[in-house]
């Protein structure tokens, strides 16, 4: 009984130590045309100039990342307040949050 107990045990831990099947999720680098990208850039300036009240001008974005079913824009005011935008798959705006 102790040793079918021990094998079972070991059994539970094997499994729980195996690397899983699929890679993890990672970010890549974003593959839109530059023109998709330039609408989704002027999109996030927008927002974050009405959320800042600031000039369109003085937003910069600094980071664009592809995930499986976003994009991200990273970027800061002259203030340097973080913010991220994001977008689903088709550019469409998503939402901004602050950093």
């Amino acid at each position: 009984m102790k040793a079918s107990a021990s094998a079972l045990m070991l059994l539970l831990l094997s499994g729980c130590s195996t690397p899983s099947d699929g890679p993890a999720q990672q970010a890549q680098k974003g593959k839109v045309g530059p023109a998709h990208s330039l609408s989704m850039e002027q999109l996030c300036r927008q927002n974050a100039a009405r959320r800042y009240n600031t000039d369109t001008r003085q937003i910069a974005v600094i980071g664009f990342e592809q995930f499986q079913s976003s994009y991200e824009m990273r970027g800061f005011t002259p203030r340097k307040e973080a913010f991220v935008c994001t977008f689903d798959t088709e550019g469409r705006f998503l939402h901004l949050s602050m950093r």
